[in-house]
């Protein structure tokens, strides 16, 4: 049994069958021969189960030779006696799930389907136009922090952004920026706990990254004022045909209730009743039923019912909003820039902002913190604390502001006394 050479290698002719030829210094290193003429090398070793099993290690080439491929069956001579199956973790490497099949299983199982279908379509546009774009392909169980750090920063940054045909409404914008890779990555880290607790995989890459509670934004609509505002700038694009009706309606309906923007965009007619002046939610149909299982039951001030009934009426299951075109729910993300910058209403307030409002005065008000869990449809009083303590902050700031003007005199009137003091020192 000769030491493979190069020459050795060279000078070996095919037959009518394949065949073997065995290196002397490396055991289970050897040449196959096919009747083509190919060579390949090989390196054949038993598990540690006792099966017989045969590497491939690569072709015969100029970039391949006899010295090259006999160092890397010594590593695999290595591996074998260190007790692993090279070939068994080849042939699993294969097999792994890719983050992109892992993100499939999930949107298929019933941590998924069991979000409000406003979640679901959010999350998998998440999905397709940030995540799968740029993890797709890495394996699951080999990815990194690191990496979702840099995936993370590639969506902050905008690397990801976009315009994508969509059937429900024509065009897409994909922005990314700051929230929506915040979001995109606590998607990520709820796909891998999914996955943790099914068997899909020993851990969740994406679940050392904190970004901060999003918590209560201190954003909010003030006062009366701004509030008018608000609904006048509503009316006077509506009249100039720069928003539909529908959306209009929409923001109004969230401003007056504080309802979620999924919830009035997904609001079904079945949902609704105006006799009684409440909408009931059922437990897939808002952010905290699909884990508490209870239904969420939105109270309907008079002028809420007002803007549900002058709606078009249509089949139980129809949205009480109806989008422009498409299967729905309706889209409000576009146009609530337009309107927020012609009420001129504070830059960062969002549509959760008019929620948040609503939350932040009813606490203002004397609300507890059963009422407000009530009103809001929280599951956690965590939650509903933040709003009460946001509260306290703003009556703490109001009264600084309402006695600056007697605290401006009770200092200067503290000061005269003082410089009078002094003088009165001074004379004696």
């Amino acid at each position: 049994m000769p030491k493979l050479t190069k020459t050795k290698v060279d000078t070996e002719r095919s037959g009518d069958k394949e065949r073997f030829v065995w290196d002397s210094e490396v055991k289970g290193f050897g040449l196959k021969i096919f009747p083509t003429g190919a060579k390949t090398f090989v390196f054949q070793y038993r598990t540690p189960e006792g099966k017989s099993r045969r590497l491939t290690i690569g072709k015969y080439s100029d970039t391949l030779t006899a010295d090259q491929a006999r160092k890397l069956a010594k590593d695999k001579a290595h591996e074998v006696h260190a007790g692993r199956d090279p070939m068994g973790e080849k042939q699993a490497r294969r097999n792994a799930l890719t983050v992109g099949e892992l993100l499939d299983l999930y949107v298929k199982s019933e941590a998924f389907t069991g979000n409000a279908q406003t979640t679901q379509a959010t999350d998998r546009g998440r999905i397709d136009r940030h995540l799968r774009p740029l993890l797709g392909k890495e394996f699951a169980d080999t990815l990194t922090a690191d990496r979702v750090m840099k995936a993370h920063r590639a969506i902050k940054d905008g690397k990801t952004a976009a315009r994508i045909k969509t059937k429900a409404r024509g065009l897409a914008k994909v922005t990314g920026g700051e929230g929506t890779a915040n979001k995109s990555v606590l998607l990520l880290s709820a796909a891998y706990s999914w996955a943790m607790k099914n068997g899909y995989a020993k851990n969740n890459p994406a679940s050392k990254m904190k970004f901060g509670s999003s918590g209560i934004r201190d954003t909010i609509i003030d006062d009366a004022k701004d509030y008018g505002r608000l609904f006048a700038t509503l009316q006077k694009m509506e009249n100039e045909k720069r928003i539909r009706p529908a959306a209009a309606d929409a923001i109004r309906f969230i401003a007056l209730t504080g309802a979620r923007r999924g919830e009035a965009a997904g609001l079904r007619w079945r949902w609704v009743d105006l006799k009684s002046g409440l909408i009931t939610l059922p437990p897939k149909a808002h952010k905290a039923g699909h884990r508490t299982g209870k239904p969420r039951i939105i109270a309907l001030p008079a002028e809420a019912q007002a803007i549900i009934a002058r709606q078009p009426t249509g089949e139980l299951d129809a949205y009480v909003f109806r989008p422009s075109k498409g299967a729905g729910p309706l889209s409000l993300g576009k146009i609530w820039p337009e309107v927020r910058t012609e009420a001129k209403l504070p830059a960062a307030l969002g549509l959760h902002g008019l929620r948040h409002s609503i939350g932040t005065h009813l606490a203002m008000a004397g609300a507890s913190a059963v009422e407000l869990m009530e009103t809001l449809g929280h599951r956690q009083i965590t939650t509903t604390l933040r709003y009460i303590h946001f509260a306290e902050q703003a009556r703490s700031t109001l009264a600084e502001r309402a006695a600056s003007v007697a605290m401006a005199g009770f200092n200067g009137q503290t000061k005269k006394a003082t410089v009078t003091k002094l003088r009165r020192k001074g004379a004696k």
